[in-house]
């Protein structure tokens, strides 16, 4: 059973930093893609970040590149999200999600607009609440 579980979300002043995790079971890293999605209160869902392998190749949406670096730990099957510079526009819940689409799903969620909303995500954890303050 595939199973993701998010961790490290919080309350964070603008300009400073938080490092989320997912941790996974049930499917390895060089089968499915993995991606971090958020969704703010009145607002659409979004991919912010996405990393598939085989290269470990990365995709972040505009809003978050510079900022925002994804991550794995194969051997404790682990996913980050370290996020720098907040800004009060991070404010949402953030999802980790697996897929085997691979780099086509990678560039589905992250680069197409809408493509987190109408793309049909294989699995999902339950989310983390990050909340950045002015």
């Amino acid at each position: 059973e595939v199973q993701l579980v998010e961790s490290g979300g919080g309350l964070v002043q603008a300009g400073g930093s938080l490092r989320l995790s997912c941790a996974t079971s049930g499917f390895t890293f060089d089968v499915y893609a993995i991606a971090w999605f958020r969704q703010a209160p009145g607002k659409e869902r979004e991919g912010v970040a996405c990393i598939s392998n085989p290269g470990a190749i990365t995709y972040y949406a505009d809003s978050v590149k510079g900022r925002f670096t994804i991550s794995t730990d194969n051997r404790m099957n682990m996913v980050y999200l370290q996020m720098n510079n907040l800004k009060p526009e991070d404010t949402g819940n953030y999802y980790c999600a697996a897929d085997k689409g691979g780099t086509a799903f990678c560039s589905i969620v992250v680069v197409m607009p809408r493509g987190a909303v109408s793309y049909d995500t294989d699995h999902w954890g339950k989310g983390t609440l990050v909340t950045v303050s002015s």
